[in-house]
């Protein structure tokens, strides 16, 4: 359900059993990696018997969201800034069905979502995913919040280890549960011809990162690529660079490219639908992503998944790990039992 024709959902009591909240940055009706955790997220989320519903609050979403779980309803109020965010997030946490729950998808949530869990004497879990709990937020009021978190689920041990590093402990523990992948989704096939011509491939060694080109960031080596392409195609012209992916840095990209002078071998595909996220990871021969002080097991799951060649420059600790979508649901499932057994001794 999407916030357009579920009124009677959103204002009565809610069902019997678990009532989940959870305010996010994006998830149907979004791009990228966290987005697709996110949904899968609540997917596995809303198949557990325990949960009788849920309200997802993203930050951004761009109609049509696609289908949704039957027990969730996602709530598009709140698109059109923070300020309308947050006034649709408390009206809805404090006014709303009560929460057993409150779930923060990013850490920047975190105030409110403290807010809300204090107020309707909810427990509050936070997901966490990479850099931006690598160390203190450097926001007062969010990195002071971190002590009120009941439980913690990760992405990954690295990115869990360096959160713990700094912040309170959750309460009633952590937990880690990695990106799953959709298996039917990929597989190993020819290259798709018509990407071949669109972008000038044929004949041509194709090196590939994929990923989003974010500027605060700059940490998925697409600059390193760019830097290094040269040398290469002085060895061997067939070398082209596919940088796969949007984000506002691209305009800097491809301004560093020119001034490299490799412009005509590097390809900028912009956003890649999700359909053909597949045929684009085989149009590489060599899939590089030499990230800086991060680990990026998550964004290798998919281009293994289509059997071609890798590079990463000092690999890390969860590399190559992943989960299918059912045993996601396990994970979920495993989780919920075990935070209910911890929860229940305190």
């Amino acid at each position: 359900m999407s916030s357009g024709g579920v009124r009677d959902a959103m204002t009565g009591p809610a069902p019997k059993g678990a009532h989940i909240l959870m305010l996010l940055s994006d998830a149907y009706g979004g791009f990228g990696g966290i987005s697709q955790y996110n949904r899968d997220f609540l997917d596995a989320l809303c198949a557990l018997p325990e949960v009788a519903s849920a309200e997802a609050l993203p930050r951004i979403a761009v109609p049509p969201v696609g289908d949704l779980p039957s027990k969730l309803v996602f709530n598009l109020d709140g698109l059109g800034g923070i300020a309308r965010f947050t006034r649709v997030a408390l009206t809805r946490g404090l006014a709303g069905p009560k929460p057993d729950i409150v779930i923060c998808g990013h850490i920047n949530l975190l105030p409110l979502c403290a807010l809300i869990a204090t107020a309707r004497r909810a427990k509050l879990v936070m997901l966490i995913f990479g850099i931006e709990v690598w160390q203190p937020t450097g926001r007062a009021l969010a990195d002071r919040c971190v002590s009120r978190i009941d439980t913690v689920i990760s992405i990954s041990r690295v990115t869990l280890e360096r959160y713990l590093a700094w912040a309170t402990p959750p309460r009633l523990g952590t937990e880690i549960l990695p990106n799953a992948i959709h298996l039917e989704d990929y597989g190993i096939a020819p290259k798709a011809a018509d990407l071949v011509a669109q972008y000038g491939l044929a004949n041509r060694k194709v090196l590939m990162t994929f990923g989003r080109m974010a500027g605060e960031e700059r940490a998925k080596g697409f600059d390193e690529m760019i830097e290094i392409l040269p040398r290469l195609r002085a060895k061997d012209p067939s070398f082209i660079y596919v940088a796969a992916g949007k984000g506002d840095d691209m305009a800097r990209l491809k301004t560093k490219a020119a001034e490299h002078g490799v412009a005509d071998h590097v390809v900028f595909t912009g956003m890649v639908p999700e359909e053909r996220k597949a045929d684009y990871f085989r149009l590489a021969d060599v899939y590089t992503m030499p990230s800086r002080g991060r680990a990026l097991a998550s964004c290798f799951s998919k281009p293994w998944r289509v059997e071609f060649p890798q590079s990463q420059v000092a690999p890390m600790a969860d590399s190559r790990r992943s989960v299918t979508v059912r045993s996601a649901s396990r994970s979920i499932r495993r989780i919920w039992t075990s935070w209910k057994a911890r929860s229940s001794r305190r």
